[in-house]
C-alpha cells in the first residue's frame, strides 16, 4: 500500500519550505538520516504511531546500535556496504530490514556476491544512483513490482519527469521534503498529489481512478471514485475528497457533518486501486448513516464506537459512566476478569471471559484517550523487534500460576522514589482546523469545551461533605481538612484577625507588586461607584420612584489552592469587598500539609481588612461559609472560581432556601481565545495560548488565525512547542493542548463571529486595528487588546477583574465587579395626587390578574381620599 516514492525528512530544518510531518505521514512513511542511537529512538518515540521510519544510519559506527534502532521500531535502517560485512559478522539481522545503499556498479558488484551467501540475504533492499537502476535490477534479481528497490538523486537535478522516470523503472525515488508541496501550483517545488496520480492507473470508462477507503484498522468503509483534482484536494485540505461522477469535486460530509480526517494514502498492490486511510467523524461513512457502506461495524470497532459515544456523553449514573468516572472500579474490573479468564477451562468459557475482558481493558484504554489503533500499532512496533527478551512471567504472577516456588525474601529496604520521567521532545501542538473544508456542525463540536464529569455525579458526591459540615461544624471541617489536605496539625479550621506578623512575611519586591495591584484594583472598582449611585425620577406627577444600594453584609470569598497559589484571586476578590463597604469579609483557602497558609493570601487579607479565613478548601469551605460553624461566620454571598466540586457545592448552597447564600456565577476551567492576524507576533501569541493552558489538564484554549498561511501558522505552532517545553509546568500544558483548537478562518468577521459564539472567559485580538473590533465583541469575560496587552496584566495588575465566567457562561454572566459586592434596593413614594393618577390602571390590572386583595388596597384609599374631600 506504499506510495512510489520515500521522503527523506531532516527534523532539526527550521525551513517552513516543503512538507511537514504531519503531511508527510499522509504518504506512510519517511526517511531520516541520524548520527546516533539517542537521536534514532527520541524520533521513532516520537513519530512511530503515524509513520513507518527508515531511519539513514550511515554515520553510526556500532552495528550493536544499529540493531538497537531496529529493535526500536525502524522499518528499515539504511547503511553502507562496510557496515553490511561488520553487522553480517556480529549480529543476526533479518535481510529485509536492511536497505544498503550501492550507488555504483562496482558496489551492486559486491552486493550481490553478499546475497549469494544465503537466500535469507535476497530479501535485503538497495538504494542505488537513477542511472544504475536497471543493473539493480538485473544483479539482485529484483522485479519490477518489488518494493525493495530505491534511488536517490544526490546532486542530480530533481525534477517531476526525472522522478516519474525511475518509477516506470520499478524503482522508489527517495525525494526531499522541502522539494514536495501539497498546495496548488508552487514554484520550485514538485506536487506530491500529481506523482501520486502519475502513478494510478484510471478506469478505461470514465478516466478516474478506482479509490477504496478504509479506516485506521484496515476495514473496508465504501468504494469511491478520485481525480487529479480530487487527490490535490484531499492532499491540501487533509480531509477526505473525492470525485463524484454526478456533482463533481466531494468533500465527503460537507452537507451532512461526517467528515473525514486524511490519515494516509496509498495503493493497492499493482496501483489499480487507490487506497484512502481516513478518521471518520460522525454517524459514519454511508449516505444511510452507518459505518460503512457494508453494513454496520462488529467486534472490537464496534466496542470502540460505542465507548467513544459513552465517553463524549454517558448517561448520567450509567455503570459506563461509573467506569469513566472512577478509576479505582476499572481497574479492580480489569484484575477481576483477567483472573476469571485464567480459571475458563473450556472454549466457550474462554470465549465468554475474554469477551469481558476486553471490555473492561477497552474501557481504559477509551478513558485514557488510547484507541485500538494505537493499541495495534504498539503491537507492529514489538514485531519490529529483531532482538527479545526471554519472556518468562514475573516472578508473584509466575508463583501465582505454578511456574516457579515463592523465594525467600530479604528484609525489605527503602526504595528509593524515581524521579517522574517528563516527555521534552516529543511535539506538543494543537489541533488545526480549516473552517472553509470543515462543515460548520463540525467546526461547532470543536468549538464544544472539554467533558466535565455530569453535574449529578459531582453532586452525589458533595452532597455528604454538605451535610456532616452543616450537622458537625468544625469537626466536620477538621476532618476533611486533614484528609483532602493532609493537614493533620491543625486544630481549628480558621484563623481570625488580626492575623500575626509572622503569617505575613513576604520579600519586598513581592509586598511591592501586591501593594501596586491593589492600589490599581481599587481605583478602577471604585470607580464602578457612580453607576451605582442613588437613582432618584418622578415617573409621572406624585410618583417619585429611587434606586439606592447597599453593601452585601457578609461575604465569603473562595481562593483555589490545588497546583498553583493564587494570591491574585484574593485581591480581585477582596478588594472590590473592601471599596463596596462589606461589613465581614471571609477568605477561604485550602492550607498547606503543614497547617500553613500562604503569606500572600494572608497578606491579602490584612490589607482588605477580612475578618477571618478558613483553613478549608472544596466543598467543606463552601459549606462552612454556607452555613456557619462554631468558629466560621455564616455570609450571605460565596464569590470565587474552583474545581468542578467546588462549583457544584456552590449550586447546591444557592439552590437550598435554608441557607439563604447567593454566589456569583457558575464556573469552570480557564480558558483564553486568541484572535491573531499576519500582523500578529508567534511568540506573543504562543506566550498567550500557554498562559492559559498552564492552569490546568482541563483547560482550554484556542487561536483564530485570520487568513495565515502555512509558513505563518507554522511559525506559531514551532512558538508554542519550543515555549512549552521551556515551561516547569509543562505536562500540564501538554494535557491542556490536547484538546485545544486553532481555527484557520478567512477573515475578522467570521473570527469574530467564532469568538461570539464560543463566548470566551478571556479574549485577545492580536490584530490589526485591536480597538476598532471592541464594539463588535458580544460574549467576552475580558478583553485584552492589541499586541502589549497580555491577559497576565488582567490576572494580577492591570484593575480589571479576573474572576470571570467561563464555560460559556459570558452569553449571561459578567465578570466579578462592584456590584457583585452591593444589592440594590428600589423605592416609591406617592403623594394622594399621585395614587389618583395612578388608581384605575392598577386596579383594571388587579382585576385582570383576578387579585382583589390588590385591587382593595387601591380602592380602600381613593375612597378615603373621596371621603375627605367630601
Amino acid at each position: 500500500m506504499a506510495t512510489p516514492f520515500l521522503i527523506s525528512h531532516d527534523p532539526s530544518s527550521t525551513s517552513g519550505s516543503g512538507l511537514s510531518l504531519k503531511q508527510i505521514a499522509y504518504f506512510g512513511r519517511v526517511l531520516i538520516k541520524v548520527s546516533s542511537l539517542t537521536q534514532a529512538e527520541q524520533f521513532l518515540r516520537q513519530n512511530f504511531r503515524a509513520l513507518d521510519i527508515f531511519i539513514d544510519a550511515t554515520e553510526v559506527s556500532s552495528s550493536g546500535d544499529l540493531v538497537d534502532i531496529l529493535n526500536a521500531g525502524a522499518a528499515k535502517i539504511l547503511i553502507n556496504l562496510d557496515q553490511l560485512t561488520t553487522l553480517s559478522e556480529e549480529q543476526s539481522v533479518p535481510s529485509s530490514r536492511l536497505l544498503v545503499h550501492a550507488p555504483s556498479d562496482s558496489q551492486l558488484d559486491l552486493l550481490q556476491q553478499w546475497v549469494a551467501v544465503n537466500a535469507e540475504r535476497s530479501e535485503a533492499s538497495v538504494c542505488t544512483a537513477p542511472s544504475t537502476v536497471p543493473a539493480a535490477a538485473k544483479k539482485l534479481k529484483i522485479s519490477s513490482d518489488s518494493p525493495r528497490l530505491f534511488t536517490t538523486f544526490g546532486t542530480q537535478a530533481l525534477s517531476e519527469d526525472a522522478i516519474t522516470q525511475v518509477t516506470k523503472q520499478g524503482a522508489i525515488a527517495v525525494v526531499p521534503s522541502q522539494a514536495l508541496t501539497v498546495e496548488r501550483d508552487v514554484a520550485g517545488q514538485i506536487s506530491a498529489a500529481k506523482l501520486i496520480a502519475s502513478t494510478a492507473v484510471t478506469d478505461q470508462a470514465n478516466g478516474l481512478y478506482a479509490t477504496s477507503v478504509t479506516d485506521e484498522r484496515g476495514a473496508c468503509l465504501g468504494f469511491v471514485w478520485s481525480s487529479d483534482e480530487s487527490i490535490v484536494e484531499a492532499l491540501r485540505t487533509g480531509t477526505g475528497v473525492y470525485q463524484s461522477r454526478k456533482r463533481g469535486l466531494w468533500y465527503k460530509g460537507q452537507s451532512s457533518g461526517d467528515v473525514q480526517e486524511l490519515i494516509r494514502i496509498g495503493f493497492d498492490c499493482d496501483a489499480d486501486c487507490l487506497v484512502f486511510v481516513v478518521k471518520q467523524i460522525g454517524r459514519g461513512f454511508c449516505h444511510l448513516g452507518t459505518e460503512t457502506c457494508f453494513g454496520a461495524s462488529s467486534g472490537l470497532s464496534r466496542l470502540q464506537k460505542t465507548l467513544d459515544a459513552r465517553k463524549a456523553d454517558a448517561p448520567a449514573g450509567s455503570y459506563t459512566a461509573r467506569l469513566f468516572n472512577e478509576p479505582k472500579l476499572i481497574d479492580a474490573k480489569i484484575m477481576e476478569e483477567a483472573d476469571e479468564l485464567c480459571r475458563a477451562n473450556t472454549k466457550e468459557e474462554i470465549a465468554f471471559e475474554a469477551a469481558d475482558l476486553l471490555y473492561f481493558a477497552l474501557t481504559k484504554c477509551t478513558a485514557a484517550g488510547v484507541s485500538l489503533e494505537d493499541i495495534e500499532r504498539n503491537l507492529d512496533l514489538k514485531s519490529l523487534k529483531v532482538k527479545r527478551r526471554k519472556g518468562d512471567a514475573k516472578g508473584p504472577w509466575a508463583e501465582k500460576a505454578g511456574l516457579a516456588k515463592p523465594e525467600a525474601k530479604p528484609a525489605p529496604t527503602p526504595a528509593p522514589v524515581p524521579a517522574p520521567i517528563e516527555d521534552r521532545t516529543s511535539r506538543i501542538e494543537m489541533r488545526r482546523v480549516i473552517t472553509a473544508s470543515t462543515p460548520p456542525q463540525v467546526v461547532a463540536d470543536y468549538l464544544k469545551r472539554p467533558s466535565q464529569k455530569s453535574n449529578e455525579a459531582i453532586v452525589n458526591l458533595v452532597k455528604p461533605i454538605i451535610q456532616e459540615v452543616r450537622d458537625g461544624g468544625d469537626a466536620a471541617v477538621l476532618k476533611y481538612t486533614h484528609k483532602f489536605e493532609n493537614a493533620t496539625s491543625l486544630t481549628s479550621p480558621v484563623i481570625h484577625a488580626p492575623f500575626p506578623a509572622e503569617l505575613m512575611k513576604l520579600s519586598p519586591d513581592v509586598q511591592e507588586a501586591i501593594d501596586i495591584s491593589i492600589g490599581n484594583i481599587d481605583r478602577f472598582h471604585s470607580a464602578q461607584m457612580g453607576s451605582n449611585e442613588t437613582l432618584q425620577m418622578e415617573t409621572m406627577p406624585g410618583v417619585v420612584c429611587s434606586r439606592f444600594s447597599r453593601p452585601i453584609e457578609r461575604v465569603g470569598l473562595y481562593i483555589p489552592g490545588g497546583t498553583a497559589v493564587l494570591p491574585s484571586t484574593a485581591m480581585m476578590l477582596g478588594v472590590p469587598a473592601m471599596v463596596a463597604g462589606c461589613n465581614k469579609i471571609v477568605l477561604a483557602s485550602p492550607p498547606r500539609s503543614d497547617g500553613s497558609i500562604s503569606p500572600e493570601i494572608v497578606y491579602v487579607a490584612h490589607k482588605v481588612g477580612a475578618e477571618s479565613i478558613v483553613l478549608a478548601g472544596g466543598a467543606q469551605a463552601v459549606a462552612a461559609m454556607a452555613y456557619g460553624t462554631e468558629s466560621i461566620t455564616k455570609v450571605d454571598k460565596i464569590l470565587g472560581p474552583g474545581n468542578q466540586f467546588v462549583t457544584a457545592a456552590k449550586m447546591f448552597v444557592s439552590n437550598d432556601t435554608s441557607a439563604g447564600v447567593s454566589i456569583d456565577m457558575p464556573a469552570g476551567p480557564s480558558e483564553v481565545l486568541v484572535i491573531a492576524d499576519k500582523t500578529a507576533i508567534p511568540a506573543f501569541v504562543a506566550s498567550d495560548l500557554l498562559s492559559q493552558a498552564e492552569h490546568g489538564v482541563d483547560s482550554q484554549v484556542i487561536l483564530i488565525a485570520v487568513d495565515l498561511n502555512e509558513a505563518e501558522l507554522r511559525a506559531i505552532e514551532d512558538e508554542v512547542d519550543a515555549q512549552a517545553k521551556a515551561l516547569p509546568r509543562m505536562d500540564i500544558v501538554r494535557g491542556s493542548l490536547a484538546h485545544s483548537v486553532t481555527f484557520v478562518v478567512r477573515d475578522i468577521n467570521e473570527a469574530m463571529a467564532l469568538s461570539n459564539d464560543y463566548a470566551p472567559e478571556h479574549l485577545i485580538l492580536q490584530v490589526e486595528n485591536a480597538e476598532s473590533l471592541v464594539k463588535d465583541v458580544q460574549n467576552a469575560g475580558s478583553v485584552f487588546i492589541g499586541a502589549w496587552t497580555p491577559e497576565s496584566v488582567g490576572d494580577y495588575s492591570a484593575g480589571v477583574n479576573h474572576s470571570l465566567p467561563t464555560y460559556g457562561y459570558a452569553k449571561q454572566y459578567s465578570g466579578v465587579n462592584l456590584g457583585s459586592f452591593l444589592k440594590h434596593i428600589t423605592s416609591s413614594n406617592l403623594t394622594a395626587d399621585g395614587l389618583l393618577g395612578l388608581a384605575k390602571t392598577v386596579e383594571t390590572l388587579a382585576a385582570v390578574e383576578g387579585l382583589e386583595a390588590h385591587k382593595r388596597a387601591i380602592s380602600i384609599r381613593v375612597a378615603h381620599m373621596k371621603k375627605d374631600q367630601s
